[in-house]
């Protein structure tokens, strides 16, 4: 495992889409376990690959229930409303207001390339959908309603 470099906000990869994972293989584990050595080392509570420059639909999260592993995760559901703040890695030392649904189902892989649903409510259906954003080049500051704060 290593420590990645977090790209931050004004970088051109935070933008952009990010392509599916066509193939588990070595590569993807590793950037995985990198991810995650990656997440834990900046206290963070999710990461998702573009934030290292990688432009692959991988995300980790761990909101301190343990660690989340998802490779091509798609929401499927969503109920309900939450207005809270978020902050990001790519966006040092600021947090803006941003609502979300207040529950949400995601699909996705996990390493061992099965697949599985998770159903999360407040903080984690707001971390699935902030990292799921970061697949689509969507940092949470374009959803922010009332300005970044600094912290």
């Amino acid at each position: 495992m290593a420590l990645r470099k977090i790209v931050q906000i004004g970088d051109e990869v935070l933008t952009k889409k990010a392509k599916k994972v066509e193939k588990i293989d070595e590569k993807i584990i590793e950037l995985l376990d990198d991810m995650a050595e990656t997440m834990y080392h900046s206290e963070g509570v999710g990461l998702a690959a573009p934030q290292i420059g990688i432009l692959k639909r991988v995300v980790v999260i761990d909101i301190g229930d343990g660690l989340l592993e998802l490779i091509n995760p798609e929401i499927v559901s969503v109920e309900g409303e939450q207005i809270g703040d978020e902050g990001c890695l790519s966006v040092v030392g600021k947090m803006g207001v941003v609502k979300r649904p207040y529950k949400v189902t995601v699909r996705a892989l996990n390493r061992e390339g099965k697949c599985f649903e998770i159903t999360g409510e407040e903080f984690l259906a707001r971390a699935f959908c902030h990292e799921i954003d970061h697949l689509e080049g969507v940092l949470y500051v374009e959803k922010v309603e009332d300005g970044l704060i600094d912290v």
